[in-house]
Order: C-alpha cells, then sequence, then structure tokens
C-alpha cells in the first residue's frame, strides 16, 4: 500500500516538473507572434495541442502584421 502511493506522488510530481518545463517557453514563443500566453496551456490537452501547434504555425502572426515581407518571408528591404 505504502508503495502505491509513493508512486502516485512521484507521478503527480513528475507531471509539475514537466509542465514547468514545458508552458515558459511556449507562452513566450505565443507572446512573441503576438498571441496571447495563455494560448500554451492548450498544449497540456493530448491532440489540442497538435491543432494548437498547426494553428499557430500557419496563420498569420499578429505580430507581423506591420510589417512589410515578401512570399519569401524576407523583409524587401533586404
Amino acid at each position: 500500500m505504502m508503495h502505491e502511493t509513493m508512486w502516485f506522488g512521484g507521478h503527480w510530481l513528475f507531471m509539475l516538473l514537466w509542465i514547468a518545463i514545458i508552458l515558459p517557453p511556449f507562452w513566450q514563443i505565443f507572446s512573441k507572434a503576438g498571441f496571447s500566453g495563455w494560448l500554451s496551456l492548450l498544449l497540456l490537452i493530448p491532440l489540442v495541442n497538435l491543432v494548437v501547434l498547426y494553428i499557430v504555425a500557419f496563420s498569420q502572426w499578429p505580430a507581423l502584421k506591420g510589417t512589410a515581407t515578401s512570399e519569401g518571408g524576407q523583409s524587401r528591404g533586404e
């Protein structure tokens, strides 16, 4: 009985550690792209995380709407 509770507690500790490692970089990436950092919380939900990453990857980033870019992704001045 004691072994089961130790594993259960260790499992939750591992999950909290994993969340602490994964969320901050994605929060920063979404914020720099012009999306809400809260969007990174959706990465904790299986399958929803893939949908969110595809939406962010292939949508127009709000942070880049003010910049003039060509289809190649490079700015016109370069």
